[in-house]
């Protein structure tokens, strides 16, 4: 283990992870500190596991360093292996988005794209996605779930989830999809508090949670309601990433179409609010 945590040291550049580099850097990679302070462990910790003289990491401190060192999930397992601790089933769903999809949101400029967790949390966006839906980033995790929303609120001028015309199917197959949810993850609070919150505040979720449906199809053409460049007509296309259970959601108006131009307007004004006296 210690040799494997060196070597994934020594690959990480300080830039990789928004450090700068300084003028006499000498150690290939990051430093044994820099480690440290990214797992969230002291150094003195951190150097006894590379020496192999420190005792036998907790599951949460082998999470920091693989956060840390940004290792790829066949790592990570490796990892946990080394320390005698094999990986268990996750408690909760994932939040963590792989780079590689983060890079692919960026790289969609004529699309609005997001990437949901299994509980129908928006942890990842990118720019047109903030301007057609919301700015994700100016909110709370809490606020970021799209279940809450849906069947919570708030419904500002009586739009439900964007004004989006499917809003009521996807109140359905998004309660149907968290009760599937619900018995992957058992021990996971957060999710139980969810499912709480929602059959406290919605006759309508409880209605379709009790009704233990199977999930309905999802629309492929929906509409925004958006309230600066009006109707919003777009493809909805979502690819599974099944190891991290999420989802990515991509909107993408038909060429030359007063939609494909709505969201050009909306790919530079951003999440201005142009409709509302400065």
């Amino acid at each position: 283990m210690a040799a494997f945590l060196r070597s994934r040291r020594e690959r990480i550049t300080p830039a990789d992870v928004g450090l700068p580099a300084g003028p006499r850097r000498r150690t290939p990679g990051l430093r044994r500190e820099e480690a440290a302070q990214l797992a969230f462990i002291s150094t003195e910790y951190y150097t006894r596991l590379e020496q192999a003289r420190g005792p036998r990491p907790s599951r949460e401190v082998l999470a920091g360093l693989a956060r840390a060192l940004r290792l790829s999930d066949a790592e990570r397992d490796h990892l946990h292996h080394l320390a005698g601790a094999p990986p268990g089933p996750p408690p909760g769903p994932s939040r963590e988005v792989r780079q590689s999809i983060l890079d692919l949101l960026y790289r969609l400029p004529q699309a609005a794209a997001i990437v949901t967790s299994a509980t129908y949390e928006v942890i990842a966006w990118n720019d047109l996605a903030a301007a057609l839906m919301e700015d994700f980033s100016a909110l709370s995790r809490r606020d970021r779930n799209l279940v809450r929303r849906v069947f919570l609120g708030p419904h500002p001028q009586g739009r439900r989830l964007y004004g989006v015309s499917d809003a009521d199917e996807f109140a359905r197959s998004s309660a149907q999809n968290l009760h599937a949810a619900a018995a992957r993850y058992p021990d996971d609070p957060e999710l139980a508090e969810l499912v709480s919150e929602l059959l406290a505040g919605s006759e309508e979720f409880t209605r379709l949670w009790a009704s233990h449906d199977v999930s309905a199809e999802s629309t492929l053409c929906k509409t925004f309601q958006h309230p600066l460049v009006g109707p919003v007509t777009v493809n909805c296309d979502v690819l599974d990433i099944t190891d991290r259970d999420q989802r990515v959601v991509i909107y993408t108006a038909a060429p030359g179409s007063p939609s494909e131009e709505a969201l050009r307007l909306l790919s530079v004004v951003g999440t201005q609010r142009m409709d509302v006296p400065g």
